[in-house]
């Protein structure tokens, strides 16, 4: 079955228009995750977020996480936004072996939200550098000197990539992604946040990372391995294979 006759059958395909502009230009097609078609700066075309009057504020981040473990135990996830309420920024989450858990941001504003989002023992404010070529990522912040690859575009972004942009985006297709995302990536796509928020995650497209390497405080964090144990952030977690996705994430915020 096709994913638009998924759609009707669940009753979600009317939802695309009601008020959700995301990713009006359509389907990115080719290349990685760098500059060509489908990478980073595909995701700069995403709304940003609306208010729905008697409900919360929705607010839509529009870009990629990236996950990956280290043979130390050290894992990282990052948020590379390309459209966000705070315009285009990168952040990181590092869960140490000992599971400490600290986060990186680019500015208070940020490191504020994120912090009220998710679950940390200690936030910094730092720039956060984040450089893609191709399938070739840089990321510097704090601490942390990161360096991947990313690979070729295997069965599940493939799948992915053949729903509709403006549908994979919206809050209601986590009804259908839900149960395979549990199932295959151990990942959540809906569910309860900090502050009495309620998160989406709507995944576009994803790409494995075949190698990285890591320095986090001057030590060498060993080759690439599974984000396991799993991260402990927040629900959405990270799929236990590195991988970067194309994601729309939604946070639901309460008014003053």
């Amino acid at each position: 079955m096709s994913a638009l006759a998924v759609a009707r059958a669940q009753g979600l395909f009317h939802l695309v228009g009601d008020g959700w502009p995301l990713m009006q230009a359509g389907r990115r097609r080719g290349g990685g995750a760098g500059g060509a078609a489908g990478g980073p700066r595909a995701a700069q075309r995403g709304a940003v977020g609306d208010a729905v009057p008697g409900r919360q504020a929705r607010m839509r981040f529009d870009g990629w996480i990236v996950g990956t473990g280290t043979a130390a135990g050290t894992r990282v996830v990052l948020g590379h936004w390309a459209r966000s309420p705070f315009g285009r920024f990168s952040d990181v989450m590092v869960e140490r072996a000992d599971g400490h858990r600290l986060l990186l941001a680019p500015s208070r504003r940020t490191a504020d939200f994120i912090a009220a989002t998710y679950a940390f023992d200690d936030v910094e404010v730092t720039p956060v550098a984040v450089r893609v070529e191709g399938r070739h990522w840089e990321i510097t912040a704090g601490p942390l000197h990161l360096r991947l690859t990313t690979g070729r575009r295997g069965p599940t972004g493939r799948l992915l990539r053949a729903v509709p942009a403006p549908l994979a985006a919206h809050p209601a297709w986590t009804a259908v992604t839900y149960p395979p995302a549990r199932l295959l990536l151990g990942v959540r796509t809906r569910g309860s946040a900090g502050a009495g928020r309620r998160e989406w995650y709507g995944a576009l497209d994803l790409l494995p990372v075949v190698s990285a390497t890591t320095v986090y405080g001057g030590r060498d964090q060993g080759p690439s391995a599974p984000v396991a144990p799993p991260v402990r952030f927040g629900f959405g977690s990270a799929p236990r294979r590195p991988s970067a996705v194309r994601v729309v994430t939604t946070v639901a915020v309460s008014g003053p």
